[in-house]
Parts: structure tokens; sequence; C-alpha cells
């Protein structure tokens, strides 16, 4: 998710960052994030069903794939029930065009280093418009707890799962991109229900799985400014409609911008907060990646660290970069369904690579199964574009350290975009209450690893309840 490059400071840092620091995700004109235009009333959709339409165009299958609920008065608080039904119409059409898909020419290396390999790419299309079933995630989502209630403006969908054990502890996790409510399906039950999981009572948690605005089941953004900042006050909004005055919170990719947030702009109300993607890199860190003097006197975890961010700061920006510069180009992720996985595949080089394997019949932390469940959520939704905008809207510098000064968590993962070291999380982090170190697992966490993440949740918020 994170998108800058060293080499050019003039579209990569804002003034406040050139001294020290990198900025990661500054929209190339800042003045645009307090621009606003005036939102026109959300426009009632339903559940999809399935209609008698023999060639049902984009535009029809867009609305028919979303749901919102019912009509929406101005300042409506109300929480709505949400289950969510693709038409049959609608997955036809998506094997239709998988099917019909005009491939390039294979790439000219051995490798990914021209990015993702046409082979990956038909045998993920082989699997996704012949044995692929999308029913089987949605009769999954559709068991749980699904509601959407209007904040500012937009619908916000969200997960609710309640323990049933006593004096469960409130927390919200916020996922990023090209993620989805999708990446935190496994860690529900376990953290719910931990004593059906290897925990103790005591650890049960309600849990609250939002999905960003613009991304997933919830509304798309009809005026400027919905950026991290944002985001937090209307996670805010949302644990007080459920009557959790206190909670926690965790995130990672634009989970941890939105979840740091909550930490220093809503500190009375969050107890304590986990991420796996922490912005925690030092200032002379920044500068060195930035064309400064190389670092010395670093520890072997911290030079691991400062590698892993000039390999990304290099070769991983591409896709950051155009969402950040010119999300609305993106029509073709819209329209072809093989070049929305494409794109989403590619965000890092160890993702990718993991999946790679997958799709070669490799057993990993995901399945086939998993990594559509959330390529077709974007398909289905139509918000390849819209989720796009939140690298164009956001104000705040990547990695760099936010000022949270309540209870951190920290799990730290080895292919993640940088591990970040225990030093930079002490160093970052005042009030640092747990730190720990995996030998496995990398930037979709929950997802991958999800027993190591639920045991870090439970272990470190021990310590706020």
């Amino acid at each position: 998710m994170p998108g800058l490059c060293p080499s050019n400071s003039r579209a990569f840092f804002t003034a406040s960052a050139l001294i020290g620091a990198l900025a990661l995700f500054i929209p190339a004109s800042p003045a645009h994030a307090g621009t606003t235009t005036e939102a026109p009333p959300q426009a009632p959709a339903q559940v999809a069903q399935p209609t008698s339409q023999a060639a049902p165009s984009s535009a029809t299958i867009a609305a028919e794939s979303l749901i919102a609920a019912t009509d929406q008065k101005s300042g409506d608080t109300s929480i709505r029930p949400f289950k969510f039904h693709a038409s049959d119409e609608a997955l036809a059409d998506l094997k239709r065009r998988i099917k019909a898909t005009k491939w390039p020419s294979r790439e000219l290396v051995n490798d990914g280093t021209q990015g993702v390999q046409l082979a990956t790419m038909r045998k993920l299309a082989d699997y996704w418009s012949n044995q692929y079933d999308w029913r089987k995630v949605e009769a999954r989502l559709d068991s749980l707890p699904m509601f959407v209630t209007t904040i500012d403006g937009v619908d916000i969908h969200f997960i609710h799962v309640k323990s049933k054990l006593p004096n469960a502890l409130p927390i919200i996790i916020t996922h990023g991109w090209p993620g989805s409510i999708i990446e935190e399906l496994k860690i529900i039950d376990p953290l719910a229900n931990p004593t059906a999981h290897g925990g103790k009572a005591e650890d049960a948690f309600d849990v609250v799985i939002p999905s960003l605005p613009g991304y997933g089941f919830s509304g798309k953004p009809t005026e400027l400014g919905w950026e991290p900042v944002r985001i937090a006050r209307a996670w805010t909004t949302l644990m007080e409609r459920l009557g959790y005055s206190k909670f926690v919170a965790s995130g990672g990719d634009w989970g941890d911008p939105v979840t740091e947030q909550l930490a220093v702009k809503h500190s009375d109300r969050v107890l304590g907060v986990h991420l796996n993607m922490p912005s925690a890199v030092p200032a002379e860190i920044f500068k060195a990646l930035n064309g400064g003097p190389a670092p010395t006197g670093l520890s072997a975890d911290e030079e691991k660290a400062f590698k892993q961010l000039a390999f990304f700061f290099d070769k991983g920006l591409g896709y950051a970069n155009e969402m950040r510069l010119r999300p609305q180009t993106l029509y073709a992720l819209e329209d072809s369904p093989v070049g929305l996985a494409a794109w989403i595949l590619d965000h890092d080089k160890d993702s990718y690579e993991l999946i790679a394997r997958v799709f070669d019949g490799g057993q990993e932390g995901l399945t086939r199964d998993d990594i559509l469940d959330n390529i077709t959520l974007y398909w289905l939704t139509n918000t390849a574009v819209s989720s796009a905008r939140l690298y164009w809207e956001n104000t705040l510098a990547f990695f760099q350290p936010q000022g949270v000064t309540i209870p951190v968590v920290v799990s730290s993962f080895p292919t993640e975009l940088y591990q970040v070291p225990e030093s930079w999380a002490k160093a970052t982090f005042p009030k640092l209450i747990y730190y720990q170190r995996h030998p496995k697992g990398g930037h979709f966490a929950s997802w991958e690893q999800p027993q190591a993440w639920t045991d870090d949740v439970r272990n470190g918020f021990r310590k706020v309840r």
C-alpha cells in the first residue's frame, strides 16, 4: 500500500517532511485535501436479485451487486442489517470476461521483475473461471452479523460479532488495500470465542470490522476529504453507536494510519492499539533513503529493515504512484477482471511470490479461494477506482512516527514491507507494552498467519483490560 520514491523530493515530500523524514502517500497537490463539494443524497440500493436479462450491462451489474439498505434521511443514525447476494447474471458476466481476456505476450525474464507473470495469471484465470465458487464465501459472509450505518454522509458497512463470554473487550479492526473484510475473517471467532481456539475466557473480544469508505460494501464517498484522520473520526462514531465508550483498535496497511490516528486524536476513548505495519521509521533512516549518508551502527534487525525499505522505495511503488497521482485513470480495473487481479497481486514482491506459489499448487497461509474471494469482492462491488482514491486523498506521511502516546502492541513479520525492529518500536512508542518478532508472515498478517496475529492481540491487550 505505501507509496513514495526517495529520488524525487518535489513529488513525494511535504515541506515539513523535507528535514529528516520521507513523506509517504502525500498527494501531488496537498491543497486539494481541504476541498469539498456538495454531496448528493445517497441513492438507495437493494439486495441483488437474479434477473431475466440475458446480457446485463456493466452499469446494471454494478447496481445489482451493491447493497446499501433503505432510503436514508438526513441525520439518520440507525443501524440496519445487511446481506449481500450477487446476481447470477453478475457472476456469469465475470466468468465471460475472464474467458474473453486478451492476453499480453510473456515477460522477457524468468522471474517477476517485469511484473506479474503470464503463467501465474493464466493459472489464476483458469481456476477463477472454471472452479472458483463465490457463493461459498458469500454464504460465510451472510452467516455473520453484518450491518450498515450512515456516518458523515457515507454508508459504512461493518461486521459486528459480540462475544458470549463476560467482560469482552471491544476491538475495531481496520483492513487496507488491496485487502478488505475478507482478510479479517479468520480471526473473528478466535477473538470472540477464545475458549474454542486455545485461549481463555478472559481473552474475549467484541469484534467490529468495518469496510473502509469506497471499499467493499461501504458507500463510495461523493465529496473530497475521506482520508485516515476523517476515517478514524468515523470509527469513533461507529463505536459510540454500538455502545462502546472505550475500546482497543488494530490495523495494518491503511489500517495503520487509521488506527494510529485513533490513538492520537481519540486517546480518551482508545485504550490501546495493535499494529503490524507501524509508522516507526527513524528520521535518520528517512534521510539515508533520500540520498543522505548511509546509516552506520545498525543492528542486524535494523539493517534488514533498512534494506527492505530501500528495496520497496526503489522497486515497489508503481501501483502506489499511479493511485496517489491518477486514481481515476484506472478504468481498465473495473472493465477487466484479469486486469484487476494482476493489479492486486502486484502489491509487494513477497506477497506476490507467495500467491504465485499458491497457484503453482503450493501450501501457504493463503489458498487460491482466499485470494479470489478478495479479488471477487472488489469486482462485484466495482470498487477498484473508489478504493484507489484513498491514496490521492491521504495527507499523512507513511512510516513516519505519528505521535502515539497510548499503549501499543506491535507484531513484527519478516516479509512485511519492512519488519520493524524492536529498537525502532521502543523509540517510537513510549508506551510499548508488547512486541513480538515472528519467523513467518507478511503484509496480510491476520489473513496469512491468523494464529500468530491472534496470540499477539490476546497477549498484548491483557495489560489494558
